[in-house]
């Protein structure tokens, strides 16, 4: 069962740049999408029938998906996720709160929240996990018995799901060592988003259609959530939007653009989170967006799309940005907003998940390790406690943000 320890460190991934880049397109905020893009998709519990093992009808979009698919090896969650469309309210006004640091709960005392202390979402957030190796299982047997005793409503897989280069379809058999196998025990959806390696090239993300091999699986199996290339659900006082900066490193992300510049403003939801693969701010090998991998000046490769869609879409408008990318797990003090906002978008990164590499920034945390991992994350009213665990189920560290 689980057990709290002292703190560790964290773990970081690597972008490869490889191959030759894709030219950037300029930033029209409302044009069409390259060829090969799918369409963003609202999930409405309003339509479409639900997937075998819960979650809402798939609607509004993607490669023509509606209410999930076939059953498949892996299952799903067994309570039904409900959602709810995107209101009118101005994100961008909410005061971003404060923060208190805890000792880590210990995982087999029951649920973290009191009874009646309002509305609670439950998640796993976990990237590059696509290595088929003994950490992503050792990982996803600890996420299996921490969901089994506290409870998630579902896990986001950050990106890079697919090591070296994608799947190359529906049945790869990377599907079943990649993702069915090492999370047979967690039962629970998983809403994914794209990296560079899940665009091809070994990780140089200049093969776009082999993306839509991913959206593509969840009409296979229902425990797999992707119904377009950047899409949004809602779930209780939350609101979730998931990006693809692969495609914003290229700036060929203009649906995504025009997407998120009406979603996140006409949220009504609580809360607002966005995930996404690359950072904004990171103390792994590959840095802060705008200097990838120490590459400022040389274009794409330096992730000034990625910075530019962060600043533009994301900063003053969503309370948090969740990323994978670097190899590692960090919840980051610095924060991003916009002129005329009074929210400070909160950075977090986990993608210690499968395999883990060094940090060498020196961004300000409220903590970060090198180990292998996960981030568990209850939400509770106005109130949001992340947890790190390592890859054995131990508690790390938990920090609690009140709005």
């Amino acid at each position: 069962m689980f057990r709290t320890l002292g703190i560790t460190t964290l773990t970081v991934v690597f972008w490869t740049c490889g191959n030759t880049p894709l030219s950037p397109a300029a930033d029209t905020g409302t044009a069409g999408d390259v060829a090969a893009a799918s369409p963003s998709v609202d999930l409405d519990a309003g339509a479409g029938a639900p997937a075998t093992g819960g979650g809402p009808g798939l609607t509004g979009g993607g490669t023509g998906a509606t209410g999930g698919g076939s059953s498949a090896t892996g299952g799903g969650s067994a309570n039904p996720v409900p959602m709810a469309d995107a209101g009118s309210a101005d994100a961008g006004v909410l005061d971003a709160g404060g923060t208190t640091l805890t000792p880590p709960p210990d995982a087999g005392s029951g649920q973290v929240s009191p009874p009646d202390a309002g509305p609670v979402v439950r998640f796993v957030a976990i990237g590059d996990t696509g290595k088929s190796n003994a950490g992503q299982h050792q990982v996803g047997a600890a996420m299996g018995t921490l969901c089994a005793a506290q409870g998630c409503d579902f896990v986001v897989l950050l990106g890079d799901n697919f090591y070296p280069s994608g799947v190359s379809s529906t049945t790869d058999p990377l599907w079943q060592t990649a993702f069915v196998d090492p999370y047979a025990t967690v039962n629970a959806p998983f809403y994914a988003v794209l990296g560079n390696h899940d665009y091809g090239g070994d990780g140089a993300g200049t093969d776009l259609p082999r993306g839509d091999n991913e959206v593509a699986y969840s009409l296979v199996n229902p425990k797999w959530r992707m119904p377009a290339h950047h899409f949004k659900w809602r779930l209780q006082h939350v609101e979730f939007f998931a990006g693809d900066t692969n495609r914003s490193m290229f700036s060929v992300d203009q649906d995504a653009r025009r997407d998120f510049d009406t979603w996140l403003p006409a949220s009504t939801a609580q809360w607002k989170i966005v995930f996404a693969h690359h950072p904004y701010k990171s103390n792994g090998e590959h840095g802060n967006a705008g200097n990838y991998d120490g590459l400022s000046f040389i274009p794409v490769a330096n992730g000034a799309g990625v910075k530019r869609f962060v600043e533009e879409r994301v900063c003053g408008r969503a309370d948090f940005y969740i990323t994978g990318h670097d190899h590692n797990i960090q919840l980051l003090q610095d924060t991003c907003t916009r002129p005329g906002s009074n929210l400070h978008t909160q950075l977090m990164l986990s993608g210690g998940a499968a395999a883990t590499t060094p940090l060498k920034g020196s961004n300000p945390t409220w903590y970060q390790t090198a180990d292998l991992g996960f981030v568990y994350v209850v939400i509770t009213g106005n109130v949001m406690t992340s947890t790190v665990y390592d890859a054995n189920g131990v508690a790390q560290f938990t920090r609690t943000f009140t709005k």
